[in-house]
């Protein structure tokens, strides 16, 4: 499978049958989105939770391309009262097939306010999603998330193989309960008993007090001490790895 990041928490999947996924849709406004990159196809979007940085561009790509469009139920009723057609709603724990794969929705630890019009819509709650495709390859799409003890039981049930796991916003401290540092992404890792890591959200902009530089370094420190430096994947925005 090709995998290109797009900045932030946004995702592009690529499968060997053409069908491509789109993972928390950020793509007008993000600072990090490759300049001049164009998506040219989408078939599925899959959404973790309302917030700007993750839901920004559903829409409108929802509106040109009209792919099936994953969310947590409450996310998919806004969504369609933005006029999003084939949406395919679900809750944690669940499994359905969309095109080729299988996807899971997971736990997370964050909120899911969605801001339309000046208000927050309640979106449901923030979640994660395994996907499995044809061939048995496992990609574990945390969203936003704090560190919980539901790692491992992913880990247990879904077996995920890749895992892009968050790593920025965590200070002050207390930003950590809806957001994984470092140290905690590593030990979520480990939980998992993934194959490879993917840090993403971080470096995009300024949304906690930390240097934007620091998570990744932060990251590299980690994985040295836990000896896994060499199942870290860090990817350059709008570069394409195949896993």
């Amino acid at each position: 499978m090709q995998v290109t990041w797009l900045g932030h928490g946004t995702f592009q999947f690529r499968l060997p049958s053409g069908q491509v996924i789109l993972m928390d849709p950020w793509t007008d406004g993000n600072p990090k989105f490759p300049k001049g990159y164009e998506i040219e196809r989408v078939d599925t979007i899959c959404i973790t939770h309302g917030h700007f940085d993750h839901i920004h561009d559903a829409v409108p790509l929802a509106t040109r391309f009209k792919p099936e469009v994953v969310a947590i139920f409450e996310t998919c009723n806004w969504l369609e009262s933005k006029g999003v057609e084939n949406t395919r709603p679900m809750n944690k724990g669940g499994s359905q097939k969309v095109g080729e794969v299988v996807v899971t929705m997971t736990h997370a630890v964050h909120s899911c306010g969605i801001l339309d019009d000046g208000k927050i819509i309640y979106g449901g709650e923030a979640c994660g999603y395994v996907i499995r495709l044809p061939g048995g390859l496992t990609v574990y799409h945390a969203g936003d998330t704090a560190y919980f003890p539901g790692f491992s039981e992913i880990g247990r049930r879904l077996a995920p193989e890749l895992a892009l796991l968050p790593i920025g916003a965590y200070n002050p401290p207390q930003f950590r309960n809806v957001h994984t540092n470092p140290a905690d992404a590593t030990r979520a890792f480990l939980d998992l008993k993934s194959r490879w890591m993917v840090p993403m959200h971080y470096g995009s902009f300024r949304l906690s007090h930390e240097p934007v530089d620091e998570p990744l370094q932060l990251l590299e420190e980690e994985a040295r001490a836990a000896g896994i430096e060499d199942r870290v994947v860090v990817m350059e925005e709008g570069v394409t790895r195949f896993f």
